[in-house]
Parts: structure tokens; sequence; C-alpha cells
């Protein structure tokens, strides 16, 4: 029998994580050898492990699932990325795959499927949903300059555009231009929708 397919999990829920690991358990071919709910904890779980295929949530501490991906690329160790996810958004699906992830599903993926997938991206195949491959090719890519795309991660933390305007080093005025302009190509009408509508297409990760 061929030696199992090591696995480490990061999610920042530890329900999740434990429900993942023990679903994957099941399958013979398959050993989940670490978890962790940290992202910047994972390269060093993947070397301390040996694993070849690391599954990451999208948001977590630390680093998000994304920065995690380009890591892992960057790394030169033999270990691909799935991006297992609750957040099903196609900005994120283009972002993982432009990250290095070799695979993008949702978290409500059956179980088989979920292993077969693991299975497929060891094998160096792609595995991507295939409704959010639609969707992402139908959407395109996000709208926003990278620095309005600043302006609307700072104001989803900062709240004020003072604030804002102290974290970017901008004026108040610039800060309103570039805020003015995201709710434009968003469709908003104001800023924190213009944050929501930017964070639901996957727009606004860091």
């Amino acid at each position: 029998m061929s030696e199992a397919i090591r696995i480490v999990i990061a999610d920042d829920q530890a329900l999740v994580r434990g429900a993942l690991a023990s679903l994957l358990s099941l399958e013979p071919d398959l050993e989940v050898v670490g978890q962790t709910g940290r992202g910047d904890e994972v390269l060093e779980l993947v070397t301390g492990t040996g694993a070849s295929v690391a599954m990451l949530d999208v948001e977590m501490p630390g680093l998000d699932g994304l920065a995690v991906a380009r890591q892992l690329r960057d790394s030169g160790l033999d270990c691909r990325s799935l991006i297992v996810t609750t957040f099903g958004r196609p900005g994120y699906l283009r972002r993982a795959l432009e990250s290095g992830a070799s695979g993008f599903v949702v978290k409500d993926t059956p179980s088989h499927q979920l292993a077969d997938a693991v299975r497929r991206v060891h094998a160096g195949l792609r595995v991507v949903d295939p409704t959010l491959a639609t969707e992402s090719l139908i959407s395109g890519g996000s709208p926003l300059s990278a620095r309005e795309t600043d302006v609307l991660l700072a104001l989803r933390s900062e709240g004020s555009i003072g604030d804002v305007a102290k974290q970017l080093h901008l004026s108040e005025g610039t800060v309103r231009n570039h805020l003015s302009s995201a709710i434009g190509k968003t469709g908003a009408r104001n800023g924190s929708e213009a944050v929501r509508i930017a964070a639901d297409n996957g727009w606004l990760l860091s």
C-alpha cells in the first residue's frame, strides 16, 4: 500500500478543524498530521510534519489563507494548498489561484468529494468549485484601484475618514475622493455599503 497523503488543516474555528480532521481520517489513504487556528503558523507546521497538502481557510488571524498559499508556493516546499472556505466568492477564487493555490472548494462540499479534492490536488491537478468558476468568469476582476482598496480596508477597521487619512498618510480630501470613486464603482449608496459589497466579492483581502 502506498504511503498516506499527509495533510495539515488551518482554520480559526476549532470545531471546523476537528470535523474536517475526523472526516478525512476515515479515508485509508489520508492522514491529518497537524492542525492550527492561525495562518502564520502553517509554514512551520508543514515544515515540521512533512505535509504535502495544506487545507486553508480564507480568513484567519496572523495571515489569511491566500497569503499562506502564496507563502507555501514561494517556500520551495513540496506542499500544495487547497482552500476550503465558507466564503464562496468569485473574487476569493481568482485571488486564490493567483496566489498559487491548487484548489478552492466550499466547506459544505460532501465529504467524499472533499477527500477526492485532496487526492487530486496532491496529484498535481487543479480543483475548483464549478459554480464559483462560472461566477468568476462572469464577474471579472476587481474594479477597484489599489488605493481605493486600501481606503475601503482602512474604513472597515478604522471607521472614520479622519482615522483612515491618518492610517494611510493621506489628506482627508484625498481619502474622500478615493472613497467616492469606490462607491461609484461598486454601485453602493455610501462608504459602509461599498465596504460590504467589496468584501462580499472578495476584493478586500489584504
